[in-house]
């Protein structure tokens, strides 16, 4: 079946709350406002329960079906990003320096629109749960939710996402089964010398020299200490040091990202930043110390759960317009944290060409609201038939 008929009726209502949402972003666990917003819509459902407050501005709101069943859960996320925004839209962000550029707005009205047509269609058995998650770009909503007790207290059996994909097909869904998405975590190198006259290194331990060679000795764990098949990402982004031309500065700041998928990967990775930064030390004659600080885990769905969304997927977007073996992709995500609770699987819906997310000129396709709604919604249906339907 193609989207849902009376989703489809919705387009033009899920289009005004994005809308809306998209000129008022906000941060991280702040989303004040897009709660109230969210909440006001829910009462107006008829939804039969509204937790507010769940990691500060997080709601988990409950639909029930017909009859005894278990409870699905459905996750969006609700936070922007500190971008200024480019896309001279009549609806951009009100807020300065604040912008969603990577479509969450676009995840929370289609979430608006699933629980509309659940909330009057209660087609379905057992409950669902509406999960919308504060502070997925940093923060770790979801790992805050998962903390405070959502997957217990709401008797959550499984639980399913979307995030918008730009560049991939309008329409199109896009997923795996196993890992889909990297643990991203970050690495701090202090680097202490003995700073002077630019003109005498000999009377110096220059930490410059010491920091060119740490950032080009980490980049030989990915080519010589990983197994070829397994992914790998070590990225140095930042080095800070020195004030001035003549002068050898005492310290240097070294600052990265790593990505992995396996947690046998990643403990290798410590242990082998941490020698190479120790040695390192050791043969420039200074100190250097490693800060390493773990991240979201990697995203993880579950095969079954997997196979059973693109099952949903396909009705709705038809057979041709569904791939269930994308490569994963080394980006992050902290639904990683509820997929470790519960579970449940993860989707890319594609959004056709445009600036990719993170860009000061992404704009969710409201065109696809109606589809990722649908797909929610008859997500439930399948997963949890009204008992003689």
């Amino acid at each position: 079946m193609p989207v849902v008929n009376r989703i489809a009726d919705l387009s033009d209502e899920m289009t005004a709350w994005r809308r809306h949402l998209h000129s008022i972003p906000e941060l991280g666990l702040e989303c004040h406002q897009t709660a109230a917003f969210v909440a006001e819509r829910l009462r107006e459902f008829g939804v039969d329960a509204i937790h507010e407050g769940i990691a500060k501005t997080g709601i988990v709101a409950i639909i029930e079906g017909q009859g005894e069943g278990p409870t699905i859960g459905l996750r969006a996320d609700m936070d922007a990003l500190p971008i200024t925004e480019e896309t001279g839209v009549d609806y951009a962000s009100t807020h300065p320096g604040k912008m969603h550029a990577c479509g969450h707005d676009g995840h929370t009205a289609m979430l608006l629109g699933a629980a509309k047509y659940l909330a009057e269609t209660r087609n379905f058995a057992g409950r669902v749960a509406l999960i919308f998650q504060p502070a997925e770009e940093f923060g770790g909503g979801g790992e805050v939710m998962v903390q405070e007790g959502i997957m217990e207290q709401f008797n959550v059996s499984q639980v399913y996402a979307i995030h918008n994909s730009p560049g991939r097909d309008f329409g199109s869904f896009n997923t795996t089964r196993g890992p889909i998405m990297a643990a991203a975590d970050t690495f701090h190198i202090h680097i202490t010398g003995v700073g002077g006259h630019a003109a005498r290194p000999h009377d110096c331990v220059d930490p410059v020299v010491a920091a060119c060679s740490i950032v080009q000795a980490l980049q030989s764990i990915v080519s010589r200490n990983r197994h070829p098949m397994q992914s790998l990402v070590i990225s140095t982004t930042q080095i800070h040091t020195g004030t001035t031309d003549n002068v050898i500065p005492e310290t240097a700041y070294i600052n990265g990202t790593v990505r992995t998928f396996d947690k046998e990967v990643q403990a290798m990775v410590v242990r082998r930043m941490e020698e190479v930064v120790a040695g390192q030390a050791a043969s420039f004659g200074l100190e250097a110390r490693l800060e390493f600080e773990f991240g979201y885990p990697p995203t993880v769905n579950d095969a079954a759960k997997a196979g059973f969304a693109v099952e949903v997927a396909a009705e709705i977007a038809g057979a041709a317009a569904v791939d269930d073996a994308i490569m994963p992709v080394m980006g992050a995500e902290d639904f990683s944290y509820m997929l470790e609770a519960r579970p449940g699987a993860y989707l890319m819906l594609g959004q056709g060409e445009g600036a990719g997310v993170h860009h000061p000129k992404y704009n969710f396709n409201d065109e696809i609201a109606p589809i990722g709604a649908s797909f929610f919604a008859r997500l439930v249906e399948r997963a949890q038939p009204v008992a003689g339907a």
